[in-house]
């Protein structure tokens, strides 16, 4: 049925085609199942030099189904289907489409024989409910599916481009590179969307907004987007064209954004804060050691996630009973009664007491309250102290005072603690290190 498809494609796609995604299946819907389809295709057709102007989820039920592939057709001339091509009597894509554009269901014996031999070469007899998976849309471009079951398919009407695609990674994946990526960039677009994000911590998200706003308006044409990750802020923003076009455009707009807010900015793309203070620990011959109250050896897991840690990374402590803050880093215990665990002081003899215990040119100690109980008018939730101690005789600290729950308190307190080292590296101390809000 349908033919190769050396010819189709030809009424969806053109100059600056807008593209949607459809994941469809009832257990995307729940808590237990990731789309991961969308994310991937995402990338591809932007690879392509389409824009993305809708990503949607929806159950298996029949209104539900037509109403969303409806209002994704609404939306963009091209839509990419993912699930609902099993052979369940819930697997009902194929059939939503072929009503919405007026197409019969033809058997197609060929896939049919394909079928009942993949499963003889299993040792297996094909089970009746498998038929149905070669009943292929009238008009349809069929695409094969040699991982799995469902074929897929290609179907043109009206100036719309629908491709479905089974919901199974592997088999999703290796259609699109292997039948679908090759028929789409014969008609698309010149060029394709290219993208970058930098990355800053140590400061507010207003703040950074505040200071990015006149490179955004710098660049009219260009999607930004600013957004508040855990324990940073990223600055995401993207270039059309042929692939040396869009890099040298994004090198612009980087520079821009660079000039704008200098070392604030860590690291690009899939650089870390860790390997960022890793590569400085390293370059100036500098060792760390931490003893880590709240954050319960957060940091510590963060620097050795990065290769060849051990190089800088000398060693921590999770001293969170105050018996541990005195037998392993040698906080006093007086310091301890007079101004309580969480506080400036123990932070500060934290740092110190890790510095000697490990040998390192750099101590850094964090205390402060998770939640969601132990807080007091005087110290609420949230509250953190961070202190480093030096052996060139540099002594910081900080306060902060963070949003969220326990988690989001030891992730952002995890990243104001590298944020420090970060800044005290690039000889910067004054650098106050503000939460991401």
């Amino acid at each position: 049925m349908g033919g190769d498809g050396a010819e189709a494609l030809g009424g969806g796609l053109g100059v600056s085609s807008a593209a949607s995604i459809l994941a469809v299946g009832s257990e995307l819907l729940g808590t237990t199942r990731l789309d991961t389809n969308s994310l991937y295709l995402t990338g591809e057709l932007e690879a392509l030099g389409m824009r993305l102007v809708r990503k949607g989820c929806v159950g298996d039920g029949w209104e539900d189904l037509l109403a969303e592939l409806t209002a994704a057709l609404d939306r963009a001339p091209v839509l990419v289907v993912t699930g609902g091509l099993g052979p369940t009597a819930d697997d009902r894509t194929k059939e939503a489409v072929a009503f919405l554009f007026g197409r019969k269901l033809v058997r197609d014996e060929a896939i049919l024989a394909r079928l009942r031999e993949r499963f003889r070469r299993r040792g297996r007899e094909m089970p009746a409910v498998n038929e149905k998976q070669a009943d292929v849309i009238e008009g349809a471009v069929v695409l094969p599916n040699p991982r799995g079951t469902a074929p897929g398919y290609l179907v043109e009407s009206g100036g719309k481009t629908v491709v479905l695609l089974p919901g199974i990674p592997a088999e999703m994946r290796g259609m699109w590179e292997e039948e679908v990526r090759p028929r789409l960039s014969r008609h698309a677009p010149p060029g394709g969307i290219r993208r970058r994000v930098l990355k800053v911590a140590g400061m507010p998200e207003s703040a950074v907004e505040e200071i990015a706003t006149p490179v955004y308006r710098a660049w009219p044409g260009h999607d930004f987007t600013i957004l508040a990750a855990s324990g940073e802020i990223q600055l995401h923003f993207s270039a059309r064209g042929e692939p040396e076009e869009a890099a040298r455009t994004l090198d612009r707009i980087e520079a821009d954004f660079r000039k704008a807010l200098g070392n604030e900015i860590f690291g690009r793309d899939d650089e870390t804060l860790e390997s960022v203070v890793g590569d400085l620990l390293r370059s100036r011959g500098q060792t760390l050691s931490l003893a880590e109250s709240c954050t319960g050896g957060h940091v510590a897991a963060r620097l050795t996630d990065v290769p060849g840690s051990s190089d800088y990374f000398l060693g921590g402590a999770v001293t969170y009973a105050n018996s541990a803050k005195i037998g392993l880093v040698s906080v006093d215990p007086a310091t301890l009664e007079r101004h309580g665990a969480v506080s400036e002081e123990v932070a500060r003899e934290m740092a110190a007491g890790a510095r000697r215990t490990f040998g390192a040119t750099i101590g850094v100690g964090i205390t402060g309250i998770a939640g969601p109980g132990g807080g007091t008018p005087e110290k609420p939730v949230g509250t953190v102290h961070l202190a480093l101690d030096a052996a060139d005789g540099t002594r910081l600290h900080r306060r902060f005072l963070l949003p969220g729950d326990r988690a989001l308190i030891r992730r952002w307190s995890s990243s104001a603690a590298l944020s420090l080292v970060r800044f005290h590296l690039l000889g910067r101390p004054d650098a106050v290190g503000s939460p991401p809000r």
